[in-house]
């Protein structure tokens, strides 16, 4: 008898880029949900958990990485994909810390990523070689003077989509105080001085697009 493919769900808030990765994952497993946030996510996977989740680190109203977190503690049999156009190492380790098992590219390749959910399904992890790091480096970091954490990057994809304050509080679970703790460490991390170079500074590394 033929083994039953693994089960994947998918969770991506941009329309045309989850229909073209649910074509690729049709191909090689049972693509069982598709999701546009990270509480739907949720909800899917304690009612019907799969074997992999796909989840995009940028979603509206739960990003990838506390998505992770969440699955990790109410779901750890499920092995975790993060699918991202973001290179920053603050990314990349707390996606890692979070729980996933591998870490891919939205510009790599199809088979990457299929290669990537073989790998997670194996217990491996894998890292795209476009990022520009070793998993050794990601697992064992050193410490870089003016790189930002997970959650400041956050705040600053956030800060540069125009929200306010007490809404990045309320989307990332923490007090609108901790949000200008965050955004007054990012600008001394940066050395930046104003919103307007902040947003500028995000455009120009791709947190947030053009």
């Amino acid at each position: 008898m033929t083994a039953a493919m693994p089960r994947v769900v998918l969770a991506d808030d941009h329309t045309l880029v989850a229909e073209g990765l649910a074509r690729v994952l049709q191909d090689c497993f049972t693509l069982i949900g598709r999701f546009t946030s990270g509480r739907d996510l949720l909800r899917a996977v304690a009612a019907d958990p799969p074997d992999v989740a796909v989840v995009d680190i940028s979603m509206p109203d739960l990003s990838g990485i506390e998505a992770a977190r969440e699955l990790q503690r109410s779901s750890p049999a499920v092995k975790i994909v993060m699918l991202t156009m973001h290179t920053e190492r603050a990314y990349v380790r707390e996606a890692f810390r979070a729980g996933a098992s591998a870490y891919v590219l939205k510009r790599a390749a199809p088979e990457d990523l299929v290669h990537a959910i073989h790998e997670a399904l194996r217990g491996k992890r894998y890292l795209s070689p476009g990022v520009g790091m070793t998993l050794n480096e990601v697992l064992h970091p050193g410490t870089q003077r003016g790189e930002l954490t997970a959650r400041q990057l956050e705040v600053l994809q956030l800060l540069s989509e125009g929200h306010s304050a007490k809404e990045m509080a309320s989307l990332l679970n923490i007090s609108a105080k901790t949000v200008e703790f965050h955004r007054a460490n990012i600008m001394k991390a940066l050395g930046l001085r104003s919103t307007a170079e902040l947003v500028r500074y995000a455009v120009q590394h791709g947190i947030v697009p053009p």
